[in-house]
């Protein structure tokens, strides 16, 4: 064997790295300070596309129609779930580390503090010309003096024999320590809210009322624990709706105000009281919260049947086609009409004007001359008992009805109906009539029991990092001999020792004074 061999043969070899060793490193990495950091700035760049993209449990209208206008880019955002950001998988497991991660660095950095908080400020050294701040006194300066002095500047002080020394800034680490816990608050807030708190969306139309029970939404998205029993009980009405418009200038059509008003129940049995509902002015029942999202409007009809008997009459709420000037489609299903059911495609111009090419167009959002543009009219079999669900928004079954010859002989586009105007349809089969206008509203009402507790854990945090950013951990030393004094000082905070040369002069200053001048 050669001495190379041999050397090879004899040299320690590297240990192994197992899978202890491995749940170790992993432990350490996601308790390390850098990786909180990195999991809190993604989840706060994983809450953006929770306010660019509509969120299914906010706005539902918003994602149908993005899935009409770009059903590819629709299809993306569905698969990455962005339409459900803050239920998310993707969501939930950024969370759940930041949680681990925070928990991880609060334990130990806490043991650490409180051991601080013990330990007495070191002796002074011997050269305190080496500090970075230093200064001599000439005086009768005494050690009980000086630590008196320094007390009153709240260091904290410790004597020897000739010496002083004193430090303070402890408030620093505290601050760091609560703006952890503050996060670790807003964690547990949030997750107490998706647990224990619910939301829900409801379409309502003027006139119409709403009670607080799960039957009554069109939308119900509860957490975990949380039952049919737990919604507050109250009720209202949905009184009138006022929308103003700007009418003039360059911004005509832009709204001004949203004012729904109601008439309230806030329990069974309680009396009716009147409240304006606004954006971001929700009415507020007992922690429950109810928020004005979205409005359009509902055209009346009555739809008379081949037999001459009333089928249908109420308001038809429309989806919004064009948001400047509210131009909306309706769809009228009549299942009850004899011989045959009936379906409308219809559109709804709030102000309709003529156009040149003959067609009909809404120049303004407001209800200023309400028309109806009926775009199809079909007779057969609507499939509503078919057993298979439908939206109300589309006639599910139009390929297998009969739609009716034109209105109107010889004409690219039928007149508009006016309030109060019919129209006789095709074949004796029935009347659609045009009787009036609603407005609609949709709402959102959110219970989130740990709502108050994020505010506060949120404010909480913000003082405790500025506690952490503004206070420098300090430390001065004094030695008394032969009728000098000499005064050291440092920081222990990079970054910090510039700030540190006023305050060390005034320290300089106030040990140096008299004893009247000191008090």
């Amino acid at each position: 064997m050669s001495v190379r061999e041999l050397e090879k043969e004899q040299a320690p070899k590297p240990a192994s790295f197992g899978l202890v060793e491995w749940l170790r490193w992993g432990w350490r990495t996601l308790t390390s300070m850098k990786t909180a950091l990195i999991l809190l700035f993604l989840l706060a760049l994983g809450s953006v596309p929770g306010s660019l993209v509509p969120q299914r449990g906010v706005d539902p209208d918003k994602v149908a129609r993005l899935y009409e206008a770009n059903p590819a880019l629709a299809e993306w955002y569905d698969r990455f779930q962005l339409f459900e950001v803050f239920t998310s998988a993707w969501f939930a497991a950024v969370y759940l580390l930041l949680f681990t991660s925070l928990i991880g660095c609060i334990i130990p950095r806490t043991t650490v503090y409180l051991r601080e908080l013990r330990r007495k400020p070191p002796a002074a050294p011997k050269n305190l010309s080496r500090l970075p701040h230093f200064a001599s006194i000439d005086g009768d300066l005494d050690v009980e003096e000086a630590a008196k002095r320094l007390r009153k500047r709240r260091f904290r002080v410790v004597t020897g024999d000739g010496w002083v020394s004193a430090e303070k800034g402890y408030l620093r680490e505290t601050g760091n320590l609560i703006f952890h816990v503050a996060l670790m608050g807003v964690l547990l807030a949030i997750g107490a809210g998706s647990l224990f708190g619910y939301r829900g969306n409801v379409l309502v139309v003027e006139g119409d009322g709403f009670a607080n029970t799960v039957a009554a939404y069109d939308r119900y998205m509860p957490g975990s624990q949380v039952s049919a029993e737990s919604l507050e009980p109250f009720s209202f009405q949905l009184a009138d709706l006022k929308v103003s418009y700007q009418v003039e200038g360059d911004k005509r059509g832009q709204v001004l105000d949203y004012a729904a008003h109601l008439k309230v129940n806030d329990s069974p049995g309680s009396p009716v009281r009147d409240y304006t509902l606004k954006v971001n002015e929700p009415l507020e029942i007992n922690g429950t919260q109810t928020y004005l999202i979205g409005n359009g409007y509902a055209p009346v009809f009555r739809v008379t049947d081949g037999k001459g008997q009333v089928a249908y009459e109420g308001p038809v709420p429309c989806l919004i086609e064009q948001k400047t000037t509210m131009t909306s489609g309706c769809v009228v299903k009549v299942p009850d009409a004899q011989p045959a059911q009936l379906g409308f495609l219809l559109q709804f111009m709030p102000t309709s004007l003529p156009l040149t090419d003959g067609t009909y167009a809404s120049a303004f959002p407001g209800e200023l001359n309400p028309e109806v543009q009926v775009i199809g009219a079909f007779s057969g079999d609507l499939g509503v008992r078919s057993g298979r669900p439908q939206s109300v928004y589309e006639l599910a079954e139009p390929e297998v009805m009969k739609k009716l010859k034109p209105l109107v002989m010889g004409s690219a586009a039928p007149k508009p109906l006016a309030v109060g105007q019919s129209m006789d349809l095709p074949g004796g089969v029935g009347k659609l009539e045009f009787t009036g206008v609603k407005e609609w509203i949709t709402i959102q009402t959110a219970y989130d029991p740990g709502r108050m507790a994020a505010l506060v854990a949120s404010g909480t945090a913000v003082v405790a990092i500025a506690l952490s950013l503004m206070i420098r951990r300090r430390r001065v030393f004094v030695r008394i001999a032969g009728g000098r004094a000499d005064v050291g000082g440092l920081t222990r905070t990079e970054g910090s020792a510039a700030g540190f040369t006023e305050e060390f002069a005034d320290i300089v200053k106030l040990l140096s004074a008299g004893e009247k001048d000191v008090r």
